[in-house]
């Protein structure tokens, strides 16, 4: 049913006479929703220091993890120090905790325990933002920033600076509304974000970005063992064998692109997003070489399987970007003086 819903996202068919009216319906209910927080019928809580919150207007995987990794390195190297929290999703952890490198992505989802290794900031993850936010700052009252990795309709807590991401690619599909097509608000929502962060792909041309859009490039071409992460390798490793690629991220052909752009070819396997692997979903008779994200690796973490390697990305944004955010925490912070 997802893959077909998926499907119907990036077209118009028949089958929109009969979504089209639920979408209405939904986008009524989000308009509602909204207005009530701006009328404040809804209580929305603001916290003690400035929140950035990094999410997306459509279903599926834009890349707002590594948007939040590059910030929260930029932050740091800026002399702030932030802490991330995130909902958790795909875990089943309601109540907030911390998350680190050896958390079971079961409980905390497997995006949580990826910033927790590769961020050297608290990741924290619970269902209730707010309520992850207070329980962090009350252990770690250093914490000067949070960033939220998603939650952009979680408008019960008051962010300072929003940032959308946008997939270069499929950018907002047909338009329309759940469940008739991708979008979770109006795509007149951005006109409200601060900054616009376009995912580009090794063919998007910078032409292509709108004013007030930033262009983001996922990097990376040295994989690392999954039994074993220090040992590395470069894509050059597998050339001439035969290479099985597996994905359970939002967009899994954004990374078998990626592998191509490397010189490999691949046999493709798509998982749904989120999906919890088991060593039977790895077993190929003829692969000499299995390949995946670094999202995937984390929820295989055990598996007993030589040939299995994982690829870590890392964002590339302009300095432009930076100065952005920079400026607009100067903005916050000095309002937050004279408040």
């Amino acid at each position: 049913m997802d893959k077909w819903l998926q499907h119907q996202w990036f077209r118009i068919s028949i089958w929109h006479i009969f979504l089209w009216p639920i979408s209405l319906l939904f986008g009524l209910l989000v308009v509602i929703r909204r207005w009530c927080y701006r009328l404040r019928l809804f209580k929305a809580t603001r916290l003690p220091v400035p929140v950035i919150v990094v999410g997306n207007l459509t279903v599926g995987g834009n890349g707002k993890t590594p948007l939040v990794i590059w910030l929260a390195q930029f932050l740091r190297e800026q002399g702030y120090t932030p802490c991330v929290i995130s909902r958790g999703y795909g875990g089943t952890a309601t109540q907030p905790q911390s998350v680190t490198s050896a958390t079971d992505s079961s409980l905390v989802g497997d995006e949580a325990v990826l910033l927790a290794r590769r961020l050297r900031c608290p990741v924290w993850v619970g269902a209730d933002r707010v309520a992850v936010a207070r329980a962090l700052l009350s252990v770690r009252p250093d914490c000067n920033i949070i960033l939220s990795d998603d939650g952009m309709q979680h408008y019960r807590l008051q962010r300072d600076i929003e940032i959308a991401v946008v997939d270069g690619q499929r950018r907002f599909g047909n338009g329309l509304l759940l469940p008739a097509g991708p979008m979770r608000e109006p795509r007149a929502r951005l006109r409200c974000v601060d900054a616009v962060v376009v995912n580009v792909g090794q063919e998007y041309s910078t032409q292509q970005l709108q004013a007030d859009e930033y262009a983001m490039q996922l990097a990376g071409s040295e994989f690392h063992s999954l039994q074993d992460p220090d040992t590395s390798a470069q894509a050059s490793h597998f050339f001439g064998k035969k290479i099985h690629a597996v994905a359970a991220i939002g967009h899994p052909a954004r990374f078998f692109n990626h592998l191509r752009s490397l010189g490999l070819e691949v046999v493709e396997h798509a998982f749904p997003d989120h999906h919890p692997y088991q060593p039977q979903d790895l077993h190929f008779e003829d692969a000499e070489a299995i390949l995946m994200s670094e999202k995937d690796a984390v929820k295989c973490t055990g598996f007993n399987i030589r040939s299995a390697w994982f690829l870590p990305v890392t964002g590339q944004l302009a300095v432009a970007f930076g100065d952005k955010i920079l400026q607009l925490l100067k903005a916050i912070e000095n309002g937050r003086k004279t408040a």
